[in-house]
Formats: structure tokens, sequence, C-alpha cells
């Protein structure tokens, strides 16, 4: 634990996937096998990452709300029914087999893949509903999402961003910038837990964390100047590596 070798693995990983958590979402599917390679037992894998992506998520909100692009009347309800949704999730994952989960996941994996695919551009104009509407669809989406949080976890942000701009017709800026709060609240929530029973290694995951605000930083810069062109790529990535992450767990290989 003492080894520079832990740092010199999982700070890169932490790097690329503040880029691409900014972005599109699913950065933990990048740092967490950084912090298992690193060495780490799983419960202090998973809390250091919370305190490294904690750190990232909460400059990346910082920059999109400099920006305009959070409006914390939308954000605030939508982050409190992630909460809502990611403790019941919790508690249904008590009651569902793994494997069961991980099945449902293969089918919907690809269908989401194709709908990025074939489906109407992240950025294109959708009719706007009007603010009561937007503000129920959002809640909507954001507890069945924080529900999937609870229970499984990986890919939220992209699966929020996904139900932003689909369902309730949010800009993609604004989809963006709601995602980081609800992220940045649930995060927040588990990494409490994980400080309050010692399954955090604080420097590791402080080194990490800066670096993961970097790439922070730099995926908001792509975000805002490059738009949908920078972020679908980036969301059908995440997805494949999600897909052949839960393929790999149902065959035994991970």
């Amino acid at each position: 634990m003492e080894s520079l070798l832990p740092f010199i693995i999982a700070c890169p990983l932490a790097f690329l996937a503040g880029v691409v958590d900014a972005i599109g979402g699913g950065g933990g599917l990048i740092s967490l096998p950084g912090f298992i390679m690193a060495g780490l037992p799983m419960h202090m894998v998973l809390g250091t990452n919370k305190l490294s992506s904690c750190m990232g998520t909460s400059l990346a909100t910082f920059r999109f709300w400099r920006q305009g692009l959070i409006q914390w009347r939308r954000a605030l309800p939508c982050a409190v029914c992630g909460l809502v949704g990611s403790a019941t999730g919790a508690n249904l994952a008590l009651l569902i087999d793994d494997g069961v989960f991980r099945l449902i996941m293969v089918v919907v994996i690809p269908l989401t893949a194709l709908y990025l695919m074939r489906g109407r551009s992240l950025d294109a104009e959708r009719e706007p509903f009007g603010r009561g509407r937007t503000l129920a669809l959002c809640m909507c989406i954001s507890l069945a999402v924080g529900v999937y949080d609870g229970i499984y976890g990986p890919g939220t942000g992209t699966f929020l961003m996904i139900g932003f701009t689909s369902f309730a017709h949010l800009t993609l800026g604004q989809a963006a910038g709601t995602t980081k709060v609800v992220n940045l609240t649930t995060n927040v929530s588990a990494l409490v837990v994980f400080l309050l029973s010692g399954h955090v290694w604080l420097l590791l995951g402080l080194v990490c964390g800066l670096c993961n605000m970097a790439g922070n930083y730099l995926g908001v810069s792509l975000f805002t100047s490059k738009g949908a062109a920078v972020t679908k790529p980036i969301m059908l990535t995440v997805l494949a590596i999600f897909m052949v992450k839960t393929v790999g767990e149902l065959a035994g290989v991970f």
C-alpha cells in the first residue's frame, strides 16, 4: 500500500475517467479497474473511487453552473429523487439475483446503443415541454435511474443524459448540468458511508481526485466546444465497455 505503483496505475485512469465522465458519464467504468489493478481490496476500491470521482464531479458541476447550464429549481428536486431512487435500489438489490439483473442489462445496453446510433442527435432541436411537465419528467427519470444506480450502478450518468435529452427534451447542455448535480449528490452520499466505515485510502483518493479534476476540466472544455460531436462517441464507447464488462461477469471471466 505504501508503494508508488498504485499511484502510477490509478492516476492516469482517474484522469481519463474524468474526461469521459464530464462529457457523457460512465467514468467509473474506467477508474474502477484502475483501483482494482492497483491491488486495493474491493470495498476500498469502491470507497477510494467515490472520493476521486466526487472531487472531479464537483469541479465539473461548478463549471457547468458558471456557464449557466444548471437550473437549480430543476436540478435540486432531481437530486432528491436520485437519492430516494438510489436508496430504494440498494434495498431492491438484496431481493434481486445479481445474475438476473446482468442478463437484463445485456438486452438493455445494445438497445440503448442502437437508439444512440439511429435516433435523433443528442443536440437535435426538440419542442420543449412546459416547466411543470419538464420538472416532473426529469424527477421521474432521476428516480428511475437512481434505482438502477442503487442496484447496479455503472453508466448512471450516461443513462441520465439520454433520459433528460430524449424524454424530458432538455438541451444537451441542460441535461449535462442536471446530470452532474444528481451524480454529485448520490456520490457524496455513498462517500460518507465509505468514510465512516473506513474504506477509503485517503492519500490515493485525493491524488487520483486531483487527476480526475484535471480530466473533468478538459472534458467540460471539450463538451462546450464540440457538443454532440464528442458526446455521442464517448457514450457509445462507455456502453461498449459496459457490455464487455457485463458479459464477462456473466461468463465468469471478470
